[in-house]
């Protein structure tokens, strides 16, 4: 018997240990299977939340709860099998999350995968390493590995018969290598131009557009008006003329920067502007030059003073007989004109 309460025991600490998978709550979790997302809106104990003691198990508890319950919801879900592992593909999920940056798109197909797509064509795993008969060695697919082998192997070119005798094939090869190597990076500023959206014109061809767009005429007069050893400081604008504003503007006029935006003030620091600006206001004295308002006193003095002496003169013409006044009467002058001999002139009449 004692054996068999030994078995039991043991069985019934199994049991406290693991706890059942089922969970009784007083009102529904609100669950997001598809970002796997529990809100748990019912009342918390706060008698064990609040005594140290406890305080630790209840959270444990209610965390494990809140876990079984969602993970309960995802085994509803439809299973399968992929590489010996049971997966569950999760539903779209209703909760939206914010984001602090937009979602990045998809990255876009170059030209040669766009033709392996419609053409069906997979890319194989191929070996690093591949047996060379003539070196009796294994040499590597690519790397520098692989360029010293080829060295090895074209220690000697031997010149076709339709080619100079004097042409220098290593040289020749060199030179087309280079040319494969430009190819390949003509093709790679290609594929980002098409991912960008940007029209570029056709290899070996000139622009046939006779006229060109009002911002890149503005970008030609801007470009134009920097080439002085002023870069443009003192050259004058036309009456109706904006600058040309646009990406990589400014990075072809030297000495251009774009100004920086100044960061939002906090509400602490916006208020110790304000405050120290109406200091500023209120404490700003006007500046007296002492000398040019003495002068300025002076000279209405003299201009009321002489202002005075008219008002006190009488006029001309009402002058009072034998009223002094301080010039002296002078006799007219004669006129100094000729006699005129044929003119005759009446005498004097006699009584």
């Amino acid at each position: 018997m004692d054996i068999v309460n030994e078995i039991l025991e043991k069985e019934q600490r199994k049991t406290e240990k693991y706890k059942p998978i089922t969970v009784e709550k007083h009102l529904e979790l609100e669950i997001d299977v598809g970002t796997l997302l529990a809100s748990d809106t019912n009342d918390l104990d706060l008698k064990s939340l609040r005594s140290e003691s406890e305080r630790d198990l209840c959270l444990q508890s209610l965390a494990r709860d809140n876990t079984q319950l969602l993970l309960n919801k995802i085994w509803e879900l439809p299973t399968e099998r992929i590489d010996e592992a049971i997966v569950v593909r999760l539903p779209t999920p209703k909760t939206v999350l914010p984001r602090s940056k937009p979602v990045p798109k998809p990255k876009p197909l170059t030209k040669w995968q766009e033709f392996a797509k419609a053409k069906g064509i997979t890319k194989t795993k191929k070996d690093k390493l591949q047996w060379d008969e003539q070196l009796q060695k294994w040499v590597p697919l690519y790397g520098f590995k692989r360029t010293a082998a080829e060295k090895q192997k074209d220690w000697l070119i031997e010149v076709p018969q339709h080619v100079d005798p004097l042409t220098d094939m290593y040289e020749k090869k060199s030179s087309e290598k280079s040319e494969k190597v430009a190819k390949n990076e003509l093709q790679r500023l290609k594929n980002i131009a098409r991912a960008k959206k940007v029209k570029i014109p056709r290899v070996g061809l000139p622009v046939t557009s006779d006229k060109a767009s009002a911002t890149q005429l503005s970008t030609a007069a801007v470009l134009a008006k920097a080439s002085t050893a002023s870069l443009g400081k003192f050259q004058d604008k036309l009456p109706k003329e904006k600058e040309a504003r646009g990406k990589g503007i400014h990075e072809l006029i030297p000495g251009k920067e774009r100004k920086r935006r100044a960061p939002i003030p906090t509400p602490q620091v916006e208020k110790e502007n304000n405050l120290s600006l109406i200091d500023r206001i209120l404490n700003k004295r006007p500046k007296i030059d002492m000398d040019k308002a003495v002068s300025k006193h002076i000279n209405e003095e003299q201009i009321q003073r002489s202002e005075e002496k008219k008002s006190m003169k009488p006029p001309k013409g009402k002058r009072k007989a034998g009223a002094q006044t301080n010039f002296s009467a002078k006799k007219p002058k004669a006129g100094k004109g000729q006699r005129n001999p044929g003119k005759k002139t009446p005498g004097r009449k006699r009584r």
